[in-house]
Formats: C-alpha cells, structure tokens, sequence
C-alpha cells in the first residue's frame, strides 16, 4: 500500500520541479554519456559505460520515487489547521526543562524537512513526541541519548 504523504503547496511545487529537472535536463544528459560511452568500443572494458549506465540506474530510481511520493501526496490547507494542538506544519517553540535552551521547529512533511531552517519531519521523535500537545503541556521525548522533558511554549503557524 502506497504511504501517503501530507505537502504544502509550494513544498508539492518543489517536488514536480525536482521531478520536471531530472526528466527533462538530466535523463537526456545521461542518455548522451551512455551514447557516447557505446561510441568508444568494446563495452566490457568501457568503465564510462559502466558509470553512465549506473548513473542511468540512480535517476531512474530518483525519478520513480519522486513519481511516487507526488502521486500519494496530499496538498494541507493550512487555513482548518487548529493552532491549540501541534500538528503537521505547527511552529512549535519548546524549551528543554533540563537545560531551559528554547528551540523553535517547524513539523513538516519528510519531502520538506530542512534543519537548517528549522523544519523537521513529522516522523522524527522530537515531533512524533510533540504531536497533539498544547501549550503548557510537557513532552517527554525518547531521543538516543535518553528522554529530555520538553515544555511547548507557544504553537503558531
């Protein structure tokens, strides 16, 4: 059964570029190597036909991913999210009641995560820990090093 994945608008955006880029620009660039690879003779010692056809195999694949997570995507219309609770694109600030140092994360679909701004997946433990709390509440979150209390400070989007 297909896994259904839960995007923004301009994270789906994103994806049909990703997906539009590697067919349109990268796929006939492939193609030529292997194409030119054939032209140098015999194959069985041609390493560039051996690199271009498993280059040939990594795209493919990233295509047909790709493919797959935009067929199985559903668009979130933020405007009937509940701010009360954390859910799928809550920013969420937290502080760690161990340590009092205060994070603020965005939960976002797995295609959309980027730590560097602050957006963390839905399928982390930090966030399945804050899914459904509300302000006040106390998150006990199982990481690797062990649990580590988190207060929900505020919830906006």
């Amino acid at each position: 059964m297909a896994k259904i994945s839960y995007v923004t608008e301009e994270g789906l955006r994103k994806l049909q570029q990703e997906l539009d880029q590697l067919t349109t620009i990268e796929r006939p660039k492939i193609s030529q190597q292997i194409a030119e690879a054939r032209d140098k003779g015999d194959l069985s010692e041609n390493a560039e036909y051996d690199a271009a056809k498993e280059a040939q195999g990594l795209l493919e694949l990233r295509i047909s991913k790709l493919q797959e997570t935009i067929i199985n995507s559903r668009i979130i219309d933020e405007s009937k999210l509940d701010n009360s609770t954390v859910q799928i694109l809550s920013k969420v600030t937290i502080r760690n009641t161990k340590n009092n140092m205060k994070m603020q994360y965005t939960l976002v679909a797995e295609s959309e995560a980027d730590f560097k701004s602050g957006k963390i997946s839905i399928n982390t433990p930090i966030a399945k820990g804050l899914l459904g709390k509300k302000v006040g509440d106390i998150a006990e979150v199982q990481v690797p090093a062990g649990k580590i209390p988190f207060e929900i400070i505020e919830i906006t989007r």
